[in-house]
């Protein structure tokens, strides 16, 4: 599909979105929580070329045409609302969460699209039309709708569309590692069993609950009761090598609850305090099976995705 697309050639959209954590043990597919690592992207109208550039993380590992992801999402926007894709569609990304690390890198980058498309092109989506589209793309809505509308967020598919709720929490420090292993959500996805017995169900709709109330209410003590798993994290720590060491060294350094991150292979540790020496002692765990591994220090958010508009 192309075109010419013309009526806001003054205006410079600006996106932001906020990498999330999915999952939260017991939570599959359906919890997810903001975090204050934030993609960024900018949207305008200029000459007769789609220009794409791409800074900051894996911007080498990204393609930078129309096999990007935010173009992608650009592309499906244009083809819901039955526009053309814009001639001279010039998007700059810069980009703070890793690529396949578990912080919703996809999703990010499928509501930076979506969302700059509809304004720049003068048709904003409103929250559920964008968390439908971006689920579209993803296969699931639980970063999708974190990174949407930040916080705390539970979602499941309904009738007439994805159920969704926020729910206010405070703020929360976490700390994170990625260890350098090649873990596709697909294969991630493929480790796990087609049929779970019922009462490994009944387990994880309990703790699911508790996880939802321990972070509501600030309380890690309960947190680190409820975010234990039976329906996934079993069949994926596997793949990981060193994933169980580094919990198990989490905890001991005074983390309350640790978990996946998403389908991992990262893993997201809730603290009460500076969560700069559990980072450190999760990612020598990581180290001592033989993996390289990056930390990251970091708070959850209330903010969700943003947009705004810029006339030079």
């Amino acid at each position: 599909m192309s075109g010419v697309w013309r009526g806001a050639d003054s205006r410079v959209v600006r996106v932001r979105v906020p990498a999330t954590t999915a999952n939260l043990g017991p939570g599959f597919d359906c919890l997810g929580l903001a975090l204050d690592l934030w993609n960024e992207a900018t949207f305008a109208l200029e000459g007769e070329r789609l220009s794409l550039k791409l800074e900051g993380e894996d911007s080498g590992a990204l393609p930078s045409d129309e096999r990007n992801m935010v173009i992608r999402a650009v592309r499906l926007f244009c083809e819901e609302r039955g526009l053309p894709l814009p001639r001279g569609l010039k998007v700059t990304c810069h980009n703070r969460i890793p690529l396949g690390s578990g912080l919703g890198s996809s999703a990010a980058a499928a509501l930076l699209g979506l969302l700059g498309a509809g304004e720049l092109l003068g048709q904003p989506l409103n929250s559920h039309e964008a968390l439908a589209l971006a689920a579209q793309m993803e296969g699931h809505a639980d970063n999708a709708a974190a990174a949407l509308l930040g916080g705390l967020t539970i979602v499941a598919a309904g009738e007439n569309g994805w159920l969704v709720r926020r729910v206010e929490a405070p703020v929360l420090q976490v700390a994170y590692v990625l260890p350098a292993v090649d873990l596709p959500t697909r294969t991630a996805r493929a480790a796990l069993p087609h049929q779970v017995p019922l009462k490994d169900a009944a387990f994880n709709l309990g703790h699911s609950a508790l996880v939802i109330e321990a972070l509501r209410s600030g309380d890690l003590e309960l947190l680190g009761q409820a975010m234990e798993d039976r329906l996934h994290q079993p069949f994926r720590f596997p793949l990981v090598p060193g994933a169980e060491e580094a919990r198990h060294a989490a905890r001991r350094a005074g983390a309350a609850a640790v978990a996946l991150s998403g389908a991992g292979p990262s893993l997201i540790a809730f603290t009460p305090g500076d969560p700069a020496p559990v980072a450190a002692v999760m990612k020598a765990a990581f180290e001592a099976a033989g993996l390289t591994a990056r930390s990251f220090s970091l708070k959850t958010t209330a903010c969700g995705a943003s947009v705004s508009t810029v006339f030079p």
